[in-house]
């Protein structure tokens, strides 16, 4: 199956299609430091219809097993992370039990401009993770 703009990326294969550059420059520093990592494992509905249909969901674009931790990546424009934030509001109201890591365009240029130029990371087009492992039911 190709993935394209409107089908979410692979998940499954061990070469991982990521949404965007900086996801995959993210990934490559959790490798590099031997972080298991897993690609976008759980949606969580955050907004039912009446009839219990989910309407809304959120995706964390990481899970990383070992620390029982979600990460979200944002490279949006400030103007446009209001929504990303009201739904991790929503997430973490709903959910408090999970934790969730939010970096911001800013946080994420500090830490990959310090990775990639300390050279440690290498830039390879395509990523392999350590592990992909089963989510707990």
């Amino acid at each position: 199956m190709t993935s394209t703009a409107s089908s979410p990326p692979a998940r499954t294969s061990p070469n991982v299609l990521f949404a965007h550059p900086s996801e995959a420059a993210f990934a490559r520093i959790l490798s590099y430091y031997r972080i298991v990592w897993r690609y976008e494992p759980r949606t969580f509905p955050i907004r039912w219809a009446p009839d219990g249909r989910v309407v809304e969901s959120f995706t964390p674009d990481f899970y990383l097993s070992e620390l029982d931790l979600y990460v979200e990546l944002t490279t949006l424009k400030q103007s446009l992370v209001t929504r990303k934030n009201r739904k991790l509001r929503l997430l973490r109201r709903l959910y408090p039990d999970v934790s969730v890591k939010l970096f911001y365009r800013g946080d994420l240029g500090l830490l990959l401009g310090k990775y990639a130029v300390m050279g440690k990371v290498p830039l390879h087009a395509r990523t392999r993770p350590r592990a992909l492992l089963p989510m707990p039911e």
